[in-house]
């Protein structure tokens, strides 16, 4: 029999926070920096999973604004891995034809990160296989609160009434204004917040969240989480008509 899930759509836009690197590797008695390394990987089959299986906007939660307040040797490792998959993994995203997008506070970034990320976007610009975007000493409040700053601005400056501001308006300001909001987000790990990502454009998001670590997170359970969303009775607040 078929069921009502396999005429589903897929969802057009997958966020996901990827959460347990640290204890993949405390699980096995090594570093955590061993678990950010297994992470990469799994980010790899994502992207390439993602890709295959139809969905076009892949999301990706990979350093936070909070993130900076951890030991220092460990975002200094971190940063060291962003600088290896920069330099490593472009290419590759070039080839299958993936565009990347990286979103939040550059200005706490290294220059030479800094470079490599705007190079790297505009590489892949034209790419159109897969809309990846990674989210790099991210917070949502704060891109929120740039975003009402911005419209401050604007509104002082006599370029935009207030009357006018809407959540079309504001949307058009944040990080993602050319991206659509996410149709699923996954968290792994276990932990059941969003942890300050995409809290503007999460509003009707499904939420899904699973108990594998990021290391071991494979196409198997997107495709299972995929399958979750293709159950679920999506009304946006509406009744749904008989």
């Amino acid at each position: 029999m078929v069921a009502p899930e396999d005429f589903a759509p897929t969802p057009r836009h997958v966020a996901v926070i990827m959460d347990g690197n640290g204890r993949w590797a405390k699980a096995r008695g090594l570093p955590r920096t061993a678990g950010h390394r297994k992470g990469i990987e799994a980010v790899r089959t994502v992207i390439e999973a993602a890709r295959d299986l139809g969905v076009e906007f892949l999301t990706l939660y990979g350093f936070s604004s909070e993130n900076w307040r951890r030991p220092e040797d460990e975002v200094l490792d971190l940063m060291h891995l962003l600088r290896f998959y920069l330099r490593s993994e472009i290419a590759e995203l070039h080839r299958n034809g993936i565009r990347l997008r990286v979103i939040g506070d550059r200005g706490r970034l290294a220059p030479d990160i800094v470079s490599m990320i705007a190079n790297a976007e505009d590489l892949t610009r034209a790419n159109t296989a897969l809309n990846l975007t990674i989210a790099l000493s991210y917070g949502a409040r704060q891109e929120i609160a740039r975003a009402a700053a911005q419209l401050a601005r604007e509104a002082l400056a006599g370029a935009l009434s207030p009357d006018l501001i809407d959540e079309d308006t504001v949307a058009g300001r944040l990080f993602t204004a050319d991206i659509p909001d996410p149709d699923l987000l996954i968290r792994t790990s276990g932990e059941k917040r969003i942890s300050n990502f995409l809290l503007w454009q999460c509003a009707y998001t499904e939420l899904l969240f699973t108990d594998t670590l990021w290391p071991d997170f494979g196409k198997r359970d997107l495709e299972d989480a995929i399958q979750e969303f293709r159950r679920r009775d999506r009304r946006f607040g509406a009744v749904k008509s008989r």
